[in-house]
């Protein structure tokens, strides 16, 4: 409850539903300030101006402001500081190119949050339109949104049920909340229960009264937690944390830079030159904003954006681009099961014989004590259980009284071709073998077969038949139903577990029929009853040791919307990337909050407006190409990241450095000129030609690690720190090859190196060597062997690095540069190519060997721990669950 409704004024005929189911009808008319006449319609009217309209609200925020949010940050403050000094420095190119990435980072977000306030729209289409209401006494068609607490309703075959109400009057009713609470089958209700608004009425007909509208519901709360539930990517803490690493760094080198050359060059020597200075700063200024990571969202996001084409091609939908990401590190998937591993479609098993002759007379004595045209579920699946369905033509039904919660049983009345009259009947088997002349033999083999199929999640059904007129009954048989796996199931969960994921199930069914599912599909049998588990604890704030608990189970029956949306943030508390799939409303607000929400196919609306990925062929199987997809995807983000770090480095450093150590070098006449080492222009186009061809690293051939990844910052800076240094290393030894050559007019290739030659070897040295560098980071292994290059990457490297030597060769835009030199750079980047390959390798080497000696450690110390522990984590639930 937000804090506005905490303060506002409670009408004291608003009540909570599950109190309400509670207390007597004759209370639940008091508390209402109701009857069994309904109210007046100008009550009516004073209670919605005070309840407010039954229907599910939303704040809305302006479109302007959505979109301003996403120009707020770190980065975009970096961005936005960097066109603000490239329009002082009155560079409009860099200017526009600026502006353009900013506002499609900006778009990409802005979208990102427009689509997922769909989620509450999907949930609002889900609600009753109309709904029959007792108004002054006489029945009325009211909107469903108009409906007030205190309200009479009627509820009929195929209704909507508008809001959750009480119960009060009828024979029976039976309704599917599937949807709401996970139950694969519908629910009987009679007088006194309570109803949850968004179910739907299969069977009977029954009045209520409203005891809660919009969202003090049980489906409004549903919305709620989609409302609130939500997680910051793993992508989105990433790319912060690189982008403030880069920015920290070169704001750092940026101002000691300005520093040092103003107090060296200016005031210590007294020459203030202002014309000095504002070209300083101009330079300076130009180098920050190359160095400022403003291509690295855009060149993610499309990355993302190219793996959810070719994830659409897998019949998986990506309705949230980070989720990409996120699925690559997955290592719990939640999964539903009514529908998602199961089939959603009862089905008969076996029946266990005693007076039938066979199985397939004890399925016709059920259907005839069924009634098709009513489409009850239980009555279908016995009928279509008929080998021959032509055998129903020789009886006529000449009666049939429907299930009610107090006989729970059908009977059919028959004729059959030659006259005679029969009567079966079918339901709770203690109720059809008190009904026989069943000897205590005979009761103790059916408690018992009942028995056994409860344990295995078998719902069972006695059938017998009167040959009498109902004086006396025979008991026929049992027939066990139950909501088989998918075919493809169990081959999905063993897949998943080879990628490193540990499937839990999450279900409203009972604990038996969790388990068996669970145990056929390999799943495990250790599931919790969460309505237990959860009782008395804030799905927001849950204790950690009943964390632990839901961490060590392999599943969770008897679950609500809140305790999925606890269960999946709690295991995100306790460091788990989670996935959840699953089909209805009940799954959305965990869905939302799980950091790789999975609609399944035939989802809901609000099911797939609430997820991230959105399954459009049945079963799980695409998930785990979906799972593969990202992964790949995300060592392409993993690439670009080390590049992008080291090529920052390499160039902030270098510039740095060199501008500090030689502010002077010798021209060929022998006098001490100044000198930088890339001009203004150069900076700017190596950042275009670094970032852009780049792109096409979203099509690169890469490796699918077996195992769940994650942005592990501590090695991306280490990887990534280690090339860059090496890669200033490189540059500087290019520039003292050069200086020396300037220095002692020693000839290379026969020719004598100026001041333009050095800016314009050093400029091709980046850009050559940042490109090779690429092909090293898109790989652990060694950069020659597979998986290799896509074509896109290689040519659009290739085609960067022939524009470059041509720039340089022909004097486009920098220095012209001898045909021998540009060469003689190129022989140089190759060679120490080899070199930063091998001393990449050796660092993945250290890194890994010591991961896997503290993983090592980590593992013996829990195993340790787990055997020590197991036997109190024991004791400790079950004390909580007798609580």
């Amino acid at each position: 409850m937000t804090s506005d409704q905490q303060t506002d004024p409670k009408p004291s005929y608003m009540m909570n539903s599950e109190a309400a189911v509670k207390m007597p009808i004759d209370q639940v008319f008091v508390q209402l300030s109701s009857s069994d006449k309904g109210l007046s319609s100008a009550e009516a009217t004073k209670r919605l101006s005070e309840c407010g309209r039954n229907a599910l609200e939303e704040k809305k925020q302006s479109v302007i402001m959505q979109l301003l949010k996403f120009l707020w940050g770190p980065i975009p403050w970096m961005i936005e500081a960097a066109a603000i000094l490239s329009l002082i420095a009155n560079d409009m190119d860099d200017f526009i190119i600026i502006m353009v990435m900013l506002l499609f980072n900006a778009g990409i977000g802005f979208w990102e949050e427009h689509k997922a306030g769909n989620a509450l729209e999907a949930l609002k289409r889900g609600l009753a339109l109309k709904a029959k209401a007792l108004r002054d006494g006489k029945w009325l068609e009211v909107d469903a949104s108009e409906l007030v607490p205190g309200d009479l309703i009627r509820i009929r075959l195929g209704d909507v049920v508008p809001a959750d109400a009480k119960l009060i009057s009828g024979e029976y009713l039976s309704v599917d909340q599937s949807a709401l609470t996970g139950e694969s089958l519908p629910v009987n209700k009679k007088v006194g229960e309570g109803i949850y608004s968004g179910s739907i009425a299969k069977q009977g007909e029954m009045e209520a009264v409203i005891t809660a509208t919009g969202v003090n519901t049980f489906f409004g709360k549903t919305a709620k937690l989609v409302a609130s539930a939500g997680n910051i990517s793993h992508f989105q803490q990433a790319v912060m944390r690189v982008g403030n690493f880069l920015i920290v760094l070169s704001v750092t080198l940026c101002l000691l830079l300005s520093v040092v050359v103003i107090y060296r060059d200016h005031v210590s020597t007294g020459n203030i030159n202002l014309k000095d200075i504002l070209t300083l700063a101009k330079f300076i200024l130009i180098l920050a904003v190359a160095s400022i990571p403003v291509a690295m969202p855009a060149v993610l996001s499309i990355t993302m954006a190219l793996g959810a084409l070719a994830m659409s091609r897998k019949k998986a939908i990506v309705a949230r681009l980070q989720a990409i990401e996120e699925m690559a590190g997955v290592d719990i998937l939640c999964s539903d099961k009514t529908g998602t591993l199961t089939k959603n479609q009862l089905t008969l098993g076996d029946p266990v014989l005693f007076a039938a002759k066979d199985a397939q007379e004890c399925i016709l004595a059920g259907a005839l004590a069924s009634k098709e045209e009513d489409n009850d579920t239980i009555d279908l699946t016995i009928i279509s259980s008929l080998k021959d369905k032509s055998i129903l033509s020789g009886y006529t039904q000449t009666r049939f009284i429907p299930f009610d919660p107090v006989s729970k049983r059908t009977e059919g009345t028959v004729t059959t071709s030659d006259g005679k009259v029969l009567r079966y009947t079918k339901g709770a088997p203690q109720v059809i073998v008190d009904m026989t002349t069943l000897d205590d033999a005979g009761k103790k083999k059916a408690e018992d077969t009942v028995a056994d199929f409860a344990a295995h999640g078998y719902r069972a059904l006695g059938v017998a038949v009167s040959e009498d007129d109902a004086k006396t009954w025979t008991f026929l048989g049992i027939l066990p139903m139950f909501d088989p796996p998918r075919d493809d199931s169990a081959s999905t969960i063993t897949q998943a577990k080879e990628h490193g994921l540990a499937v839990k199930m999450v279900t409203g069914d009972d604990i038996a029929i969790a388990s068996e599912i669970s145990g056929k599909l390999g799943m495990g049998t250790h599931i919790q009853k969460a309505s237990e588990l959860f009782e008395g604890v804030d799905p927001e704030h849950i204790p950690d040791k009943i964390a632990q608990c839901i961490e060590v189970a392999d599943g969770f029956g008897r679950v609500f919307p809140e305790h999925k949306y606890g269960i999946v943030k709690a295991l995100q508390e306790r460091g788990h990337i989670v996935a959840m799939t699953g089909d209805g409303v009940n799954d959305a607000p965990a869905l939302k909050q799980a950091d790789a929400g999975i609609a399944v196919s035939g989802a809901t609306d609000a099911a797939r407006a609430a997820a991230a990925l959105i399954l459009t062929a049945p079963g799980l199987s695409v998930i785990i190409q979906a799972i593969e997809i990202a992964r790949q995807i995300f060592e392409r983000m993993m690439s670009y990241t080390i590049y992008r770090i080291a090529m920052t480095m390499d160039v902030m450093f270098f510039v740095v450095l060199s501008m500090l150590i030689f502010p002077m070098i010798p021209s060929p006449d022998g006098a001490m000129v100044a000198f930088k080492p890339l001009t203004a222009a150069m900076i700017i186009i190596l950042a275009l030609l670094d970032d852009i061809p780049i792109m096409t690293i979203a099509y690169d051939n890469t490796r699918i690690d077996p195992k769940p990844v994650r942005w592990q910052m501590g090695r991306v800076l280490a990887i990534s720190s280690t090339l860059g240094l090496l890669a200033v290393v490189q540059t500087f030894g290019l520039l003292f090859i050069g200086m020396h050559s300037l220095m002692h007019k020693q000839e290379i290739f026969g020719i004598i190196v100026d001041k333009n030659h050095l800016q314009t070897m050093i400029f091709l040295q980046l850009v050559v060597g940042g490109h090779l560098m690429l092909f090293l980071t898109r790989t652990k292994e060694f950069f020659f062997m597979i998986p290799w290059p896509s074509a896109p990457l290689f040519f659009a490297i290739v085609g960067t690095q022939i524009f470059a030597a041509l720039m340089c060769g022909l004097g486009w835009f920098v220095p012209q540069l001898p045909w021998e030199l540009v060469g003689m750079v190129w022989i140089y980047n190759l060679a120490w190519m080899f070199i930063q390959d091998i001393v990449k390798k050796i660092t993945y080497r250290l890194i890994d060997g010591n991961a896997k000696h503290q993983s090592s450690f980590v593992a013996r110390f829990n195993t340790c721990l787990h055997h020590v522990s197991m036997n109190r984590r024991r004791s400790f639930l079950r004390r909580h669950l007798q609580k």
